[in-house]
């Protein structure tokens, strides 16, 4: 029942921005911290930044001063805003819920970014 879907994917060139968007149901998405993980080919997944329930932000180095996170708990939406994009950006971009207080999680299903020119 639980359902984490992205969206806003695609090909952008350097320096382009993208916003993506993970659309929550099935779970009280209040309760959930929610993060963005990308994970390039060849690569570990790895964090890009995480939004807490209270609204604390988290971003990885790479990211920081370029992307932004936010949700919207009324839609049961989290974003992630890409700006200044570099190729190295390149990845599957993952979302992920964490139950507050609790060793659950989900993820989604994935979404594409490729930033070339």
């Amino acid at each position: 029942q639980v359902q984490l879907v992205e969206s806003g994917g695609g090909m952008v060139q350097p320096g382009g921005s993208l916003r993506l968007s993970c659309a929550a149901s099935g779970i009280p998405f209040g309760s959930y911290a929610m993060g963005w993980y990308r994970q390039a080919p060849g690569k570990e997944r790895e964090l890009v930044a995480r939004i807490g329930g209270s609204g604390h932000t988290n971003y990885a180095d790479s990211v920081k001063g370029r992307f932004t996170i936010s949700r919207d708990n009324a839609k049961n939406t989290v974003y992630l805003q890409m700006n200044s994009l570099k190729p190295e950006d390149t990845a599957v971009y993952y979302c992920r819920a964490d139950l507050i207080y609790s060793t659950t999680y989900h993820w989604g299903q994935g979404t594409q970014v490729t930033v070339s020119s």
